[in-house]
């Protein structure tokens, strides 16, 4: 599953200073290490704003998945940027977000993208997960949690993980 992007070193931004979701959504693109080198950052961004004025993406419990499709990618490549303020999102619970995962997807990797995002979703579900992460200054650690977290999951699925 080397197609599906997980959590390794500069994909989590542990201090996210935005708290409206599109200022957000543009500051984790451009501080996030993941996404530096990406050509047609640009494209990336209107696709993901795209998306979430069609509906929110604020799952409610502080977390948020934000996502798009960009030819500018040749993986799913996911980002998480930790805001201690919290971010406006319009939540399905009205709360704001401390967790606003980014997910971009090439076009014709749907599927992987599903997966991908179902087990984004299982592994921010836990409560005691996410006041664990929340509590914890740094990013390589988060990283290092989540890679786990999310490599566990994929097994449990039954599929291999590096």
């Amino acid at each position: 599953m080397d197609k599906i992007g997980s959590f390794t070193h500069g994909t989590v931004v542990c201090d996210l200073e935005s708290t409206e979701k599109y200022h957000a959504i543009h500051e984790l693109l451009n501080v996030a290490p993941v996404f530096k080198d990406l050509q047609g950052i640009e494209y990336l961004e209107r696709a993901v704003v795209q998306r979430e004025r069609q509906q929110s993406t604020g799952l409610g419990n502080g977390v948020a998945v934000a996502h798009g499709k960009s030819p500018a990618v040749g993986n799913i490549v996911m980002a998480l940027g930790i805001s201690r303020k919290g971010i406006e999102f319009e939540s399905v619970d009205g709360k704001p977000v401390h967790f606003l995962f980014l997910v971009a997807n090439p076009p014709g990797m749907q599927l992987e993208y599903l997966l991908a995002l179902s087990v984004l979703v299982r592994v921010i579900r836990e409560k005691q997960f996410r006041e664990e992460l929340l509590c914890c200054d740094d990013s390589m650690e988060i990283e290092s949690r989540l890679f786990r977290a999310f490599r566990d999951s994929m097994r449990r699925r039954g599929f291999p993980f590096n």
